[in-house]
């Protein structure tokens, strides 16, 4: 297989040169990825008519990997014998990605394309909450019975291999679709022919129900180290699996948001180059205006010490130094406890562990950034009193320790409330961290040089 790259330049000059059987030839040796990546980095005039020299068996499982937006606009070009092949031969789990992401009028216009028996599937997977197992799940497996011979299931098994998304690991189930364990295929292999399947079962089967939040299947499957994770109803019938594959999209996702988050910007479900510039100025300015009037009280802090500072404007030549350094330790702590809280390396009860810990590495921090700030003051400002640069060097070990311990309760807080602690964004960190530097800087400076507000 080429590199994308390479593979990309090589389509584009057939393509510019209208050899479109050469093109076809040399899509189809490659993984239906890596076609779907080059279509669409084509031009827009030849995208559709790439997707379509394609032989018919390759189109939904290339359709599957294309973005939203082109997917959208291929099935506006065919004809709509060509859209029902496409949805009704894609994977259920992919299908379902695909129309969850449709206003409610197009996804039943698209509907209507698909025979019966995927009408049903389709409704009844797009029937779970958003952001549950049921719609990240794909109703296709094989299972096997405990009372039959390994013989008798490794003729199933051969059997029902394409009605499968997977047959590494083969589902035990009784006669009422209960699931009883989950085997993997090597162990039917080296078992003997007469044997049952219940003489191989270990019981140890680790499944998800269908109404559980996606990111509970990601850590199943990261913690157990399994390929493919069941699925089963409240009644504890096999009704899916999810598989590697559809966990690290969630994964990404689910990291994709978080960043989203930290940043203060509301959740996108879409490619940023198919946002909208309305639909990213909504997901900013509600945050933006909101620390706009928390940072308003830092400014009435600074305006209750203007008189008593006026003959010592060095305070106020360091300040934006002081005060950042603390927003910026504060964003550190938070960004290192949300992920920490997100891959479960920390509980809840681990807080209090962690505020001591972050406390003495937050002193370190603060008395070695206070070493150079006072050093920078003393010798740059060799006219001012020693009282001020030491002001300048407290105020940094105050401001750095407030500020961290802030970035490092804060996701505990909103944790503990059920807010995501991704919430506790570096704009909001800092603004917090600034707003109480300030206050410290100033009761610092008022202490030791006897200001007055």
């Amino acid at each position: 297989m080429q590199d994308n790259k390479d593979l990309l330049i090589e389509v584009q000059e057939l393509v510019a040169q209208e050899q479109w059987a050469e093109a076809k030839k040399l899509l189809e040796e490659q993984h239906v990825q890596d076609i779907s990546h080059v279509i669409g980095e084509l031009d827009d005039d030849v995208k559709h008519r790439a997707f379509k020299m394609l032989d018919r068996p390759l189109w939904s499982e290339v359709f599957a990997y294309l973005e939203h937006k082109l997917q959208l606009s291929l099935l506006d070009e065919l004809s709509q014998e060509e859209g029902r092949y496409i949805l009704s031969n894609m994977a259920a789990d992919d299908r379902t990605a695909f129309l969850e992401r449709l206003p409610e009028e197009e996804m039943r216009n698209l509907l209507r394309l698909l025979p019966p028996r995927d009408v049903k599937q389709a409704l009844r997977l797009l029937g779970y909450p958003e952001e549950s197992v049921g719609r990240l799940m794909t109703p296709h497996f094989v299972s096997v019975r405990p009372d039959w011979t390994i013989a008798e299931a490794m003729e199933h098994i051969r059997g029902q291999s394409e009605e499968g998304e997977t047959v590494n690991v083969i589902y035990v189930t009784d006669d009422g679709g209960q699931l009883l364990d989950m085997i993997e295929l090597k162990r039917f292999i080296l078992g003997k022919p007469r044997d049952t399947v219940e003489r191989i079962m270990e019981d140890d089967v680790v499944s998800v129900t269908v109404t559980e939040d996606r990111e509970e299947a990601v850590h199943k499957i990261q913690h157990y180290d399994i390929e493919a994770l069941p699925v089963a109803d409240d009644q504890g019938r096999l009704v899916g699996i999810v598989t590697v594959d559809d966990v690290l999209d969630v994964a990404e996702a689910e990291s994709t948001e978080d960043f989203h988050k930290m940043g203060s910007v509301g959740v996108l479900n879409l490619n940023l180059n198919e946002a909208s510039p309305w639909l990213l100025f909504r997901k900013r300015i509600g945050w933006l205006l909101i620390l706009v009037f928390v940072n308003m009280f830092a400014g009435e802090i600074i305006g209750a010490y203007e008189e008593a500072i006026e003959g010592l404007f060095v305070l106020m030549t360091f300040l934006p130094l002081v005060v950042d350094s603390g927003g910026n330790a504060g964003t550190q702590s938070a960004t290192l406890m949300v992920r920490a809280l997100a891959t479960g390396d920390v509980k809840m009860k681990d807080w209090l562990k962690l505020f001591g810990k972050e406390l003495g590495v937050a002193a370190a921090l603060g008395s070695a950034m206070a070493i150079a700030v006072f050093m920078v003051a003393y010798f740059w400002r060799a006219d001012q009193v020693m009282d001020v640069s030491i002001v300048i060097a407290l105020g940094m070990v105050g401001v750095v320790v407030v500020g961290s311990l802030v970035g490092m309760l804060l996701p505990f807080v909103l944790t503990r409330f059920n807010l995501d602690p991704a919430t506790a964004s570096a704009p909001l960190i800092t603004s917090i961290a600034d707003l109480a530097g300030i206050a410290m800087y100033f009761f610092i400076a008022a202490t030791i040089l006897g200001l007055t507000v």
